[in-house]
């Protein structure tokens, strides 16, 4: 029986991570990757940290080198773009680095294309376009000190804007967990810093009083804040002005008042949010969510013959909510792993996203894991969240930090159902999430973290950590309607 032949669309998580999988299943198995760029591998999310000048060299945001790849056995096509697939044929059409056309053969094809930086609709902006569909109109861009930031490329040409012109001050787009990145990053270049985001608070995919402590860190960094703010135009600055780049926008405040907002700066950085790049896999034939994602069963499965699709491009199992789209580069890793060894015949599944989420904002941490209080109610649970201030270790010992900790829990089954934390670096705040997030895995009470023997030491913790103090509020102000035993 000849070796399979897997072809594998895309050079990130899901594409790598699928055919790595392959090759250590079985290495007689013949596994190309078509990589549309030269960044076979790279991490995206450490991206922020080289702008900022705290990861020396660009190259050191490899996973792994192209050689290290390559030893493992498959075959990396870069700078090569996959722009059709026949499916009855079983072939993929590619446009090579010289721009000509080539048809790959394939058995079994494994679509990671991942996402595509989701551009508002801010006049001036100019359309970045990409590969498969190149733009050529008027706006603002790299040239001009105008960057979104999504790929390698991107990141060079920040970058060279960063070293080559020198900027003094920079308006950052967006506040979620990129756009917080970059704004540390940009202050920790010596830049002057505003923020700007659209919805009431930054990072908001936390409760407005986590958010607040974010916003707290960052204006204590000096990063000016302004949410409930819309971006309505980029323009060249007059001369004179405070900045290359002048951004017209409109504050509301709460009350529904609306009031022109006008800032200068020299670099404008938009990051808000990501769109499933499905294109690919939609012209073949796939079906799309209505968000635009591949809809995949939890084994990966197209509903094409012979077709997986992986990563931020596909529609996710949620152990929670039953389906969503949630482009996180762990779940990527994953789903691509789960594709990459179906393809070989096996029928193992992704066993479902939590959504768990860690970032860093100067020296404060900020953590989710599950549903927030809307989101189940939402999704059909009746559900009651409390709040809980503890230390991240006994207060006897030098150093102790105060965590803030929001648990949400079902009324009618004491089931937990999501965690927030925002707390200091060093108090271990991934570490206290992820014990969350497996015990919303294992569909666990909230009253049974109380059972967990987690580890304790003066210096590190409590006999009652941090993560059981939150669970015991919970469960004093909703005991009355929840029951105590593990689902």
């Amino acid at each position: 029986m000849s070796a399979v032949h897997l072809v594998a669309i895309g050079g990130s998580d899901a594409g790598i991570s699928a055919a790595l999988r392959a090759r250590e299943l079985d290495p007689s198995a013949d596994v190309t990757v078509i990589v549309a760029d030269d960044y076979p591998n790279f991490s995206i999310c450490g991206i922020p940290y080289y702008l900022s000048g705290e990861v020396g060299h660009w190259t050191h945001l490899a996973h792994r080198t192209h050689a290290d790849l390559e030893a493992t056995g498959m075959r990396l096509r870069t700078n090569t773009l996959a722009t059709g697939i026949d499916v009855p044929g079983h072939r993929l059409t590619v446009r090579r680095p010289d721009g000509g056309e080539e048809q790959i053969p394939y058995d079994k094809l494994v679509i990671g294309t991942g996402a595509l930086p989701a551009v508002p609709p801010i006049a001036g902006l100019a359309d970045p376009g990409d590969l498969l569909t190149p733009t050529t109109g008027t706006g603002l861009g790299p040239a001009d000190g105008v960057h979104l930031l999504r790929s390698m490329a991107d990141t060079h040409a920040i970058m060279r804007g960063l070293v080559d012109d020198q900027p003094a001050t920079a308006i950052v787009i967006g506040a979620g967990y990129i756009g917080l990145e970059m704004a540390e990053a940009l202050t920790t270049r010596g830049l002057a810093v505003t923020q700007i985001e659209m919805a009431p608070q930054v990072l908001p995919t936390l409760d407005p009083q986590l958010g607040a402590l974010v916003t707290d860190e960052l204006t204590h960094h000096g990063v000016t804040v302004l949410a409930r703010t819309t971006v309505r135009s980029l323009t060249r600055a007059e001369p004179g002005a405070p900045g290359r780049l002048r951004v017209d926008a409109a504050t509301t405040s709460p009350d529904g008042t609306t009031t022109p907002t006008i800032r200068h700066a020299d670099l404008v950085l938009v990051v808000t949010g990501v769109r499933p790049d499905s294109r690919l896999a939609a012209t073949a034939g796939a079906t799309l969510d209505p968000r635009g994602a591949i809809i995949v069963t939890e084994q990966m499965e197209t509903g094409l013959p012979d077709i997986y699709a992986a990563g931020d491009c596909v529609r996710t199992h949620h152990r929670l909510l039953g389906t969503t789209w949630l482009p996180l580069g762990t779940t990527a890793h994953k789903q691509g792993r789960v594709a990459g060894e179906n393809a070989l015949g096996h029928r193992r599944a992704f066993t479902g996203s939590l959504g768990t989420q860690v970032v860093k904002v100067f020296d404060a941490i900020a953590a989710r894991t599950g549903l927030r209080d809307h989101e189940a109610v939402a999704a059909g649970y009746q559900p009651a969240t409390s709040q809980t201030r503890a230390d991240d270790h006994k207060a006897y010992y030098p150093g102790a930090q105060p965590l803030t900790i929001r648990l949400t829990g079902s009324t009618t089954t004491g089931q937990l159902l999501g965690a927030q934390l925002v707390g200091r670096r060093g108090s271990e705040i991934a570490k206290r999430v992820d014990t969350y997030a497996t015990a919303i895995h294992h569909h666990m009470t909230i009253d049974a973290l109380n059972d967990l023997d987690l580890a304790y030491t003066p210096p590190l913790g409590s006999p009652w950590d941090a993560v059981q103090i939150a669970a015991q509020t919970w469960t004093r102000e909703h005991r009355s309607s929840t029951p105590t035993a593990a689902l």
